[in-house]
């Protein structure tokens, strides 16, 4: 086992294993991580800390 993988985590609010909107996050190193979790070998996206935060803040605002 790698000792510096990222840990992957999904959000609770995601439901049941099989939905097909699920997102996961990670630390890495100085960035976040953000994935599909359908893809987990896919591509991600590497947002700082603080559009990290953002992005959280828009999402939970509901604009869009």
């Amino acid at each position: 086992m790698n000792r510096h993988a990222p840990v992957w985590r999904k959000s609770s609010y995601s439901g049941e294993e099989s939905s097909s909107t699920c997102v996961e996050v990670a630390v890495l190193e100085a960035t976040i991580g953000v994935r599909d979790s359908k893809d987990p070998d896919g591509p991600h996206l590497r947002l700082t800390r603080s559009a990290f935060a953002a992005l959280l803040s828009e999402i939970k605002s509901g604009d869009r």
